[in-house]
């Protein structure tokens, strides 16, 4: 053999070298990404100084927020885009009241994309039929969710008390600095000034409404390229332990839903692996309802993520809203899927919008658009009479 051939690196040596890279970019993409909340929170103070609640007056209507939420996220095709504009927007000063329906208004958007790829199979109804349930059972249970925890948050509060409780003491214990150096702040400091720098030649007010487009810009693009790269690396990986883990009960169902998609970052991408499954007949509903459920603590993960980014007084603020999003999504799971009476709800009214999308294609169409466009953007119109 010639010396130049045998030279050559080996095909587990590339795909090594190739890894590396990977992971670095992502390490790359993640400060970018905390760096984009941060300029969110900083654009979002400068544009509107100290009346962030006068701006929003139009959302402390709750079900205006929530249909913002739903709308914007299913818009995106992506909660922790959302999610972290929102946790940037808390660092500027939104209310927590009002942001707490735009993080509820999230999680039902987000379910639009399994919901899409169903479609998949609609040549062949009967596995259209089993796709399409695998698919609204994870919209029925978020509406479920919110029709059951948002009456509750207006009278008693409970995400918003439990949530600053644990911020507090998360922030009192994690975030004492070392003889007054704050590690975040100096970490995010080279990009915050670049981004600063980048608009301070605008005048005013549209300095912040500049970087707060930017800050969105930058979320939108490190999101979908980290949801890429971690595609890239750890697809092979999830369906291994989807498939190891779907079928051995509720719990191990969940906890491959959290686990998948806090390797890819994305529970639209977690549940769109797993709808065609279903389609085809690996999977059963009642082993990917569960699973669904661990997509939607796996997704809080980048709020989490994100409000590492914010210093300062508004830090604990930032945070909260992160654990809102935590909290709203374990709280649903143990009153929905532990009591029994409730539990079988999302199944049965999936597989009823199954039996009528497979006899009518026209109702496939009237329940994504009315669900996720038609009647939200009505309700935040009928709202402004």
């Amino acid at each position: 053999m010639p010396a130049h051939v045998a030279a050559l690196p080996a095909d587990g040596e590339r795909s090594t070298s190739s890894q590396w890279v990977s992971w670095l970019l992502v390490a790359a993409l993640i400060y970018l990404l905390l760096a984009a909340v941060g300029a969110i929170g900083d654009g979002f103070k400068a544009a509107t100084g100290n009346n962030a609640k006068q701006l929003f007056a139009f959302a402390t209507n709750p079900f205006v927020g929530l249909m913002i939420g739903l709308v914007a996220t299913a818009l995106i095709q992506s909660s922790s885009t959302v999610s972290s504009i929102i946790v940037g927007m808390v660092a500027g000063g939104l209310p927590i009241e009002i942001a707490i329906p735009l993080i509820m208004g999230a999680n039902i958007g987000t379910s639009l994309t399994s919901t899409i790829v169903s479609l998949g199979h609609v040549r062949n109804g009967e596995e259209f039929g089993r796709a399409f349930s695998a698919a609204t059972v994870h919209d029925a249970f978020n509406i479920l969710a919110v029709a059951i925890l948002l009456p509750l948050e207006l009278l008693f509060s409970p995400l918003q008390r439990s949530s600053e409780a644990l911020a507090g003491l998360l922030v009192s214990d994690a975030a004492v600095d070392m003889k007054g150096m704050n590690f975040m702040k100096t970490l995010l400091a080279p990009a915050s000034d670049t981004l600063g720098a980048a608009v301070g030649w605008i005048p005013g007010v549209w300095s912040g409404i500049a970087l707060i487009v930017i800050g969105v810009a930058l979320i939108l693009f490190v999101v979908s390229a980290i949801g890429k790269l971690l595609r890239k690396v750890m697809v092979g990986r999830a369906k291994s332990i989807m498939h190891a883990s779907v079928g051995r009960g509720p719990l191990s169902g969940m906890a491959s839903g959290t686990v998948i998609t806090v390797l890819v970052q994305s529970s639209s991408t977690t549940t769109s692996l797993i709808v065609p499954l279903a389609g085809t007949g690996v999977f059963s509903l009642k082993q990917v309802y569960p699973f669904t459920l661990g997509t939607n603590i796996g997704t809080c993960i980048t709020a989490l993520l994100a409000a590492t980014a914010i210093t300062g007084p508004t830090a604990v603020l930032a945070l909260q809203i992160a654990i809102v999003h935590l909290l709203f999504n374990v709280l649903g799971i143990v009153l929905i899927y532990g009591l029994p009476f409730l539990r079988q709800l999302p199944p049965t009214i999936a597989v009823t919008l199954a039996g009528l999308a497979q006899k009518n294609k026209l109702y496939v169409v009237a329940y994504m658009g009315g669900l996720f466009f038609v009647l939200p953007l009505a309700l935040i119109g009928f709202s402004q009479l």
